[in-house]
Order: structure tokens, then C-alpha cells, then sequence
């Protein structure tokens, strides 16, 4: 997200004090073993078959302080209308501040509730504010499916923010940001390292990666290298990965930008579409029936996006083409007029309302699109359609920052499941738990979305869309 001036500058400093208490500072006195408390309970996960569960251990010091305490991690876990003792179904000793749990084998559409401990203390919801309240009622029902079988696995995530070196600071003068602890790599690698090793492990089966823009902090020449050598190392950049640009990877103006080539006309130097794609190109994938369409919405200069001419009547032709082919289509800002009014930086960090209209009017042309990911807003949150289409519109939490996870899409033959999932490694966690107190306090708010954004099912007809070839499988599970 660009440093913008706007509503969500001032709600970030009217409480500049919160974001400097760090969850593991520099502590003047340790606390004090026996106030530990179990909190920031959150279910972050719900899919058919699975849940995930997360809390962090803390203690107050004597300054009134709340530090991290390591505890052991345990779960209990049973079906809601049963009257016995929760079983226990997880139980490790092993000490730690920021606990996870996903436990598998659950049953289709089913209520189940819980009880996360550590230390035999309950751990608890979170106080931070939130509308929808879910981990409150510690209860959940499982998803049930779309008909059909699974055809293919995407995963949708963005804002990776590669050569950040401050997180969550919008005006420099102020002390909003969180900083990774001394001694411990660049969190952007961490956060980096940790999304491509989870998309890679057999349980998530992922076949493409798709990333709807902020790649690097600033598009530099040696942010743009970087990201593209270790994306190279996961998979094929157009095949296995499918990328689009964000308003921090746009061209600029400086000594820092001039080995990229030179925009036309313009003194802006494009370092990242030398080692991605040009600017405002659309660009068009064929995943074997399933149409994927990656939109430039960046403007040359700022945080705000737009369509450019050219690239919009492109799109235009494809959907005219072929208006019932399956079709997601991805791009770095949120598009409906409710993602405009409800986000912290206002209607002007998305995009353009003449472009947003556009696109609205395309898609009731085009039923065979279903979904639009976007990121730039740092929360997951499905938003409303401006007009009447059966289109879903989702914004996705960034990678590089709470709740560090990404969407994972199901598609099914008669429809799709979508299932939000936090990075699994020890250092995502610890990096997870310390940017939770950005934005002052409402990190946790504003960015993790209700558990109905995060996890849900559409149905929907999809069976024009092949199922993945054992090839590509063998060739994800080998990379």
C-alpha cells in the first residue's frame, strides 16, 4: 500500500502510541510466569474436512507490558450437539508463544466445537473489535463441497512487499511501523520463503500460484531480480505462477530506477517489467478450459488504479469472444464501490469509478466469469457487486504482514470452494504474532475478514474446466 493521505493516515495516528509497544521488545523486567494468558484465539481456517486454530501465550511485566510467553499446545475438539467431555485431538509439549493447530479428518458439513489450551489455561478470543464476533461462540460447521470432482488447486495471494524494511508505516514522521527483531532475516524473505514452502506441500496440492501484484517495495532493480530468481525456483513464471502488477511495482523516477528501460516519452524507468511484464498489459492464461485473465490496474503515478484504453478494449474482445468460457480474472485493486467506501485509504486507493463501471458492465456480458481477486487492501474481504452479476469480488490479506496467509481456490465441477490459510513455519508465526499490533490496534480488525470471507462455497457450473493431468501433479509435488 502506497504512502496515501488520506482517512486511513488519520485513523492510523490518532493512536500512534499502540504500534510502538512491540510484542518482543526490548523488556526492562521479564513477566511473570504465573500471568500467563492464553489469547487472540482465532479459527482461521474452515474447510470441509479441516480447521486451523491459532493463539499466542502472553504475560504482563511489572511496566504493564505484554510479552510472549512459550507454553505447551493443546486442543480439544468434538462435534457440537454431543453432551460428552471434549476429546482431546492435539497435545504437544513443546514450549512456544504462537500456537497452531490444524486438525484434518473432520466430517462434511458438520458443527463442531472446541477448546484451545495451554498450560490447561483457555485460551480466549481476542479483544480487538470486530462485527462478525466468530471466535467467540468457540463453534464452527465444516463446508460442504460443490458437486463433482476437484478439477484443479489455485492458490491467490499478493503483497509481498520484497525489500520492506518497515512494516505498516504510512507517514514517516510517525511511529506506526513494526520492525523484524535484530539478528532474524529481512521479514519479506521470511514471509516469502514461507508462502512458496506452504503452497508446496502435498496437503495443499497446489497447481498455480497466482499473485495479483506488490511483489517488491519500490521496484528496484535488485527487488524485481530477486523475487522473479526464487518464484523461478518454485515453478514456471506463465505455467505454474501468474503474476500482475501492483502500485508498488510501478516505474519511477531516480538514479535508483535508470538500469531498467526507459518509459517512452515519460522519465519513469519500468525495473520490474524487465523481469516481468510490461506496463498495462493484459496478459491471458489457458489452464486447460479455465480462462485466467491478469489485469496492470496501476496508475504511473500513485497509490489509486485505472485500466488504460488499449488494455481495456483487449479485454473487452476476449470476453466478446468467448462470454461463457469459466474465467477468473486477477488484478491488484479492488474494484466495487463497497470496497471503495469501506477501506481504510478511501475511494481513491482503488479503482477508478469510470474503469470499475467498465468492468461491471463487461462482466454482465461475460457469464462465464465467477471471480475477481484483487489485493492492496492488506484485509480478505468479499465485497458486493456495484450491479447485479454473479461475479465474486475478494480482496485478499497480504503475505507480508497479519494474518501472513493466503486463499486457497477449489475447483469443483459444480462449483468452487474458497479457504483462507495462515504460513505454517515458526518464523512466519513469530512474525504473524508481532505485526497483529499495527495500525495501532486494529491490525486484527480490519485485515483477517469474518470467517465467511475467509472460508466459504459457490456453486456454480465449471465442468468445462479439465481436471489437473497426473504430469502437472507430479510435476508440482517434485518442485
Amino acid at each position: 500500500m502506497g504512502h496515501h493521505l488520506s482517512r486511513r493516515t488519520v485513523l492510523t495516528a490518532m493512536t500512534a502510541t499502540a504500534a510502538a509497544l512491540p510484542m518482543d521488545g526490548l523488556a526492562l523486567l521479564a513477566a511473570q510466569p504465573h500471568s500467563m494468558v492464553p489469547r487472540d484465539l482465532e479459527l482461521i481456517t474452515v474447510s470441509d474436512r479441516s480447521v486451523a486454530v491459532s493463539w499466542t501465550t502472553v504475560a504482563t511485566d511489572p511496566l504493564g507490558l505484554r510479552r510472549p510467553v512459550a507454553a505447551d499446545t493443546e486442543l480439544a475438539l468434538g462435534p457440537a450437539d454431543s453432551r460428552k467431555p471434549l476429546p482431546v485431538v492435539h497435545f504437544d509439549a513443546t514450549p512456544t508463544p504462537y500456537h497452531y493447530v490444524e486438525i484434518t479428518g473432520l466430517e462434511p458439513g458438520r458443527r463442531y466445537r472446541l477448546e484451545a489450551r495451554s498450560r490447561g489455561v483457555r485460551a480466549v478470543a481476542g479483544m480487538a473489535p470486530r462485527w462478525w464476533n466468530d471466535e467467540q461462540k468457540y463453534e464452527f460447521q465444516t463446508l460442504t463441497p460443490p458437486p463433482g470432482r476437484l478439477l484443479r488447486t489455485i492458490a491467490l495471494a499478493n503483497d509481498l512487499h520484497f525489500g520492506e524494511e518497515i512494516s505498516g508505516q504510512i507517514v514517516p514522521a510517525l511511529p506506526t511501523g513494526v520492525r523484524q527483531e535484530r539478528g532474524l532475516p529481512p521479514y519479506p524473505e521470511v514471509m516469502l520463503d514461507a508462502l512458496l514452502s506452504d503452497v508446496r506441500q502435498p496437503d495443499r496440492g497446489v497447481d498455480h500460484l497466482i499473485l495479483a501484484g506488490d511483489l517488491t517495495n519500490a521496484g528496484t532493480p535488485g527487488e524485481s531480480r530477486e523475487v522473479r530468481r526464487r518464484l523461478d525456483r518454485w515453478g514456471g513464471l506463465g505455467r505454474d505462477v501468474l503474476v500482475c502488477r501492483g502500485n508498488h511495482d510501478r516505474p519511477r523516477v531516480g538514479a535508483q530506477w535508470r538500469a531498467g528501460p526507459r518509459l517512452p516519452g515519460t522519465a519513469h524507468h519500468d525495473c520490474w517489467g524487465e523481469h516481468f511484464l510490461p506496463r498495462q498489459r493484459l496478459v491471458e492464461y489457458d489452464l486447460d478450459g479455465l480462462r485466467v485473465i491478469g489485469l496492470d490496474t496501476t496508475d504511473l503515478d500513485g497509490a489509486g488504479g485505472r485500466i488504460d484504453p488499449d488494455q481495456m478494449s483487449r479485454l473487452r474482445g476476449l470476453l466478446c469472444d468467448e462470454p461463457g468460457r469459466p474465467t477468473l480474472v486477477f488484478g491488484h485493486h479492488p474494484v466495487t464501490r463497497q470496497s471503495a467506501l469501506t477501506n481504510l485509504g478511501g475511494p481513491g486507493f482503488v479503482l477508478d469509478r469510470h474503469d470499475a463501471a467498465t468492468l461491471h458492465r463487461l462482466y454482465e456480458r461475460a457469464p462465464g466469469v465467477f471471480l475477481h481477486h484483487s489485493g492492496h487492501t492488506h484485509r480478505t474481504r468479499r465485497t458486493r457487486p456495484d450491479t447485479p452479476i454473479p461475479v465474486e469480488f475478494l480482496e485478499v490479506a497480504a503475505i507480508k504482514e497479519y494474518p501472513t496467509g493466503y486463499a486457497l481456490l477449489r475447483l469443483y465441477e459444480g462449483g468452487y470452494m474458497l479457504t483462507f490459510h495462515t504460513t505454517r513455519t515458526a518464523a512466519a508465526r513469530r512474525w504473524s504474532a508481532r505485526t497483529r499490533t499495527q495500525s495501532f490496534g486494529l491490525q486484527a480488525s480490519y485485515s483477517l475478514g469474518s470467517r465467511t470471507d475467509r472460508n466459504h462455497v459457490v456453486h456454480r457450473d465449471l465442468s468445462g474446466i479439465a481436471r489437473a493431468t497426473q504430469t502437472e501433479l507430479r510435476t508440482v509435488a517434485q518442485r
